[in-house]
């Protein structure tokens, strides 16, 4: 597989789980230059100080960036490109949860998940395509997940998730001629932070009943998303690829 020498890559919800993993995975297959771009300013300074020890050649600008918002987006990228350079590579994989049974959610506890989850990845997805059809290459992964099946209490977040797939699906279409691939990853279960919020009893529920009887790594996320966001991938497009240890349930 080719490195990233020489390429630009943004990676969005990069402070922490899978987002850092995905950043040092591809560090360390050599990526040139790296956006680490978080809501937290100070969360995304303190990444990116890390993430210099994996590839100490690389530039690494860390960017504080509220997705659900239009203006902060394009002035964020505005910032990327003009320290950086054009994005070759954006991963979208900043996305929140406010679990509840939709008989009982609010219209704040929908909304804001959809500000973020597929508001914030249609403001990155067009923040970097004009540039990517104007140089005639890109790669965007969108992390979705095996939520988008559908999960009772996650009514927001499913629905989100879903229609992550349908716009992936509709890019890939569109870039496909501008050499442009667009891909979705739909994690299972995943050991972050977030997975580890839930209840004890809940958590070693899903592992009990996993097929593999544990959760997935975020480097095995970030492993797929290197081969996806990779040159060599290019006929590789409009695809939804489970990362859930042959267990969506």
């Amino acid at each position: 597989m080719k490195t990233f020498e020489g390429r630009v890559a943004v990676v969005t919800g990069a402070a922490q789980g899978i987002g850092y993993a995905i950043a040092q995975k591809l560090l360390e297959e050599k990526l040139s230059k790296l956006a680490v771009l978080d809501w937290n300013g100070e969360a995304a300074t303190a990444a990116a100080e890390s993430l210099k020890a994996v590839n100490p050649d690389a530039e690494i600008l860390a960017v504080q960036c509220n997705i659900a918002d239009e203006a902060n987006v394009n002035a964020a990228f505005a910032e990327i490109e003009e320290k950086l350079g054009g994005v070759d590579v954006l991963v979208n994989n900043a996305g929140i949860t406010r679990d509840i049974m939709f008989h009982k959610m609010n219209f704040q506890q929908w909304d804001s998940v959809l500000k973020v989850n597929l508001y914030g990845t249609y403001n990155c997805c067009k923040a970097v395509m004009q540039g990517m059809r104007d140089r005639c290459y890109g790669r965007i992964v969108n992390i979705s997940s095996t939520v988008a099946y559908g999960n009772a209490g996650q009514a927001n977040y499913s629905a989100t998730k879903g229609a992550i797939v349908s716009l992936t699906k509709t890019l890939a279409k569109e870039g496909a001629r501008k050499n442009i691939t667009v891909n979705a990853i739909a994690p299972h279960a995943i050991d972050t932070a977030m997975m580890r919020s839930v209840p004890p009893e809940v958590l070693e529920s899903v592992m009990n009943n996993h097929v593999m009887k544990r959760l997935g790594k975020p480097e095995e996320v970030a492993a797929l998303v290197a081969f996806l966001a990779n040159e060599e991938a290019g006929y590789v497009s409009g695809t939804h690829i489970d990362c859930s240890g042959a267990d969506r349930t």
